[in-house]
C-alpha cells in the first residue's frame, strides 16, 4: 500500500522538485495529523500481512507524528514491511523505539541543501543503527560530480540510485549516461518512458494508492478511484488490471509491471529501493533485467 496524506509542505526548497510549495497552516497540519491516525488504525486493524511505503508530498520525517506512526506500525506483527521517501534532514532517534528490521528509507541527497558531510553522518547514524536504506539524487548536471563523491564515500553495499532529470530528449549525452551508470547500474531504466497502455501490471492488484481521506487507486498516476479503504474490505478492490495510462515513468510505477521483472532484482527489498544484494555479483540478472527494459521500451516507442 502506497500511503500519501494531505502534507504538503517541506524545510528543503529544490527549485527542480515539484512538491512541497506549499506552507501549511496549523489547521492543515491538524488535518493531516488526523488522516494519518485513521490510517494508522485501519492499518493496525487489518486482519492480513500489509506493507506501506509513505510518499507524502512534502518531507514527512521531520514531523514527530510520522515518526510515530512508523513506529507504532513497525511492532504491528502483521506489518511485513515499511518505508518512507526522506532528505534524510530530522532526528533518527525515534528508530530506536521502532522495530527496525522492518523499516527502509528512501533517503534523498540534495546537493543545494545540506552539506555533503552532514548528510553522509546521517547515513553512518543509520548504519550504526542497522536500519536499511537506499540513497538517491536528482540527475541534474550540476550535481555530477557530487554523485561520483557520494558514490565513492558510502559503503559499498549501499545502493546509490540516480532518477533521471526529465526536462525532455536529449539532456543526457552518450557521456553522461555513461557517467551516471557507473554510479548507478540501474540509472537508463529511469531515463526512459515506457508506454505501458494495455499491459498488466500490479498496481490495482498487489499494490494501491491511498489518500488522507481512504480513497484507494491503482496508483498516484491513475485518477480514477477503486473506492474506500474505510467504507469497505480493501481485499475487495484488488483484481488484475491493464495499464489505462498511454505512458509511465516513475519507478513507484513501472516496476509494477510484470514485463520489466523489477522483483527479480529488488526482491524483498522492492519498497524501499533497495536491490538484492546478489544482483551486483550475477552479472547476468542485471543484463537481463536492462534488457527487459530496453525492450519494452522499444516494442511500445512507436506505438
Amino acid at each position: 500500500m502506497i500511503y500519501r496524506g494531505p502534507l504538503s509542505s517541506c524545510n528543503y526548497a529544490c527549485p527542480y522538485c515539484p512538491f512541497a510549495k506549499h506552507t501549511e497552516t496549523a489547521a492543515e497540519h491538524a488535518a493531516d495529523a488526523a488522516a494519518l491516525e485513521r490510517f494508522v488504525s485501519w492499518a493496525e486493524a487489518q486482519p492480513f500481512d500489509l506493507s506501506v511505503l509513505f510518499t507524502p508530498w512534502g518531507e514527512a520525517l521531520v514531523r514527530p507524528r510520522y515518526q510515530a506512526a512508523l513506529t507504532r506500525l513497525s511492532h504491528a506483527p502483521h506489518i511485513r514491511q515499511l518505508a518512507i521517501q526522506t532528505n534524510l534532514s530530522g532526528s533518527l532517534a525515534w528508530l530506536s523505539h521502532a522495530e527496525r528490521s522492518k523499516i527502509g528509507l528512501w533517503a534523498t541527497y540534495h546537493p543545494n541543501e545540506v552539506k555533503r558531510e552532514r548528510f553522509l553522518a546521517k547515513c553512518a547514524e543509520l548504519d550504526t543503527l542497522g536500519v536499511h536504506y537506499s540513497v538517491g539524487v536528482v540527475g541534474k548536471k550540476s550535481h555530477f560530480s557530487e554523485i561520483e563523491t557520494l558514490r565513492a564515500t558510502l559503503p559499498p553495499e549501499i545502493y546509490l540510485w540516480v532518477n533521471a532529470f526529465k526536462v525532455g530528449e536529449g539532456y543526457y549525452s552518450p557521456t553522461d549516461l555513461a557517467r551516471l551508470s557507473a554510479a548507478d547500474p540501474l540509472f537508463e531504466v529511469n531515463t526512459r518512458r515506457y508506454r505501458t497502455r494495455g499491459h498488466a501490471c500490479g498496481a490495482g492488484e498487489s499494490v494501491i494508492s491511498v489518500d488522507g481521506d481512504g480513497t484507494a487507486r491503482r496508483c498516484h498516476f491513475i485518477e480514477r478511484p477503486l473506492g474506500n479503504i474505510y467504507a469497505q474490505d480493501v481485499r475487495e478492490l484488488l483484481r488484475p488490471r491493464l495499464c489505462s495510462r498511454s505512458s509511465c515513468e516513475c519507478h513507484i510505477g513501472y516496476v509494477h509491471l510484470p514485463e520489466l521483472g523489477a522483483a527479480d532484482i529488488y526482491g524483498e527489498g522492492l519498497l524501499a529501493r533497495i536491490p538484492d544484494s546478489g544482483v551486483w555479483a550475477e552479472s547476468g540478472r542485471l543484463e537481463a533485467y536492462l534488457a527487459r527494459a530496453q525492450q519494452l521500451h522499444a516494442s511500445t516507442a512507436g506505438r
